[in-house]
């Protein structure tokens, strides 16, 4: 087993392939936020204070639909209920952790975030120092990349031409590739195709909407839980 990562510059290095995809991410909502009339402060306010990329582009698109603030919070609660999942996977690492000092990483946990912890610590106590590197190197090119994408938002004519909104699913996929290799490849795989399977239905079944992600999300894990409890009575 490989050796348990530690230290803040072991997070800052291990954040790398989450900063490159977020550069273009936040560039693009930078873009997209300035376009429907938020300030530049709101803009690097709403990325250092909300902190949750898709719930930031639902969020700037219902406000330029000129949506009311009810309907803007619940459904941005909703898209963001698959973080009690994620925190709830990443309590054996973090449980020796206090009260306050959790909350803190809590809140630096994102699609990404995660699946880099789960990938590296896979359920062995943390190094509360490794994850903070990791969550606020994230979270400074998030907050970075949003504020230059405001700032040179009004300059571009044409931005949805520069394919930006391609960096998300291309990070992704760039982590999840190495986690279908080794020893436990076979669960994982299962789990990453039933979760696609889940998700590209839901999405034909009822478009724009994001409660698929949600239940693929339930879907994979509950699969991976099976699978994982299966194996010591199969093996026996």
């Amino acid at each position: 087993m490989a050796e348990t990562p530690s230290g803040f510059a072991g997070g800052v290095r291990a954040a790398l392939p989450v900063l490159l995809g977020y550069l273009a991410i936040g560039f693009a909502f930078g873009v997209l936020a300035r376009t429907a009339g938020l300030s530049v402060a709101e803009i690097g306010l709403m990325s250092l204070l909300v902190y949750a990329g898709s719930a930031q582009f639902i969020g700037v698109g219902m406000l330029a639909t000129g949506a009311s603030a009810p309907a803007i919070i619940s459904t941005t609660f909703l898209v963001n209920l698959r973080h009690l999942l994620m925190s709830t996977a990443l309590v054996p690492s973090l449980r020796r952790n206090g009260v306050g000092r959790n909350a803190l990483l809590a809140y630096g946990i994102t699609d990404e975030t995660f699946a880099v912890n789960a990938a590296l610590l896979q359920g062995r106590p943390a190094d509360p120092r490794f994850v903070a590197g990791l969550h606020v190197t994230a979270q400074s090119s998030w907050v970075a990349a949003s504020l230059v994408g405001a700032l040179l938002g009004q300059m571009l004519q044409n931005a949805p031409a520069l394919g930006l909104d391609f960096a998300l699913p291309a990070m992704f996929v760039g982590l999840l590739v190495p986690q279908l290799n080794g020893p436990e490849r076979r669960p994982r795989l299962a789990a990453a195709l039933a979760a696609a399977g889940v998700s590209t239905g839901a999405a034909l079944l009822s478009p724009g909407n994001n409660w698929g992600i949600i239940v693929a999300t339930l879907t994979a894990a509950t699969l991976g839980a099976v699978w994982r409890c299966a194996r010591p009575a199969s093996a026996g």
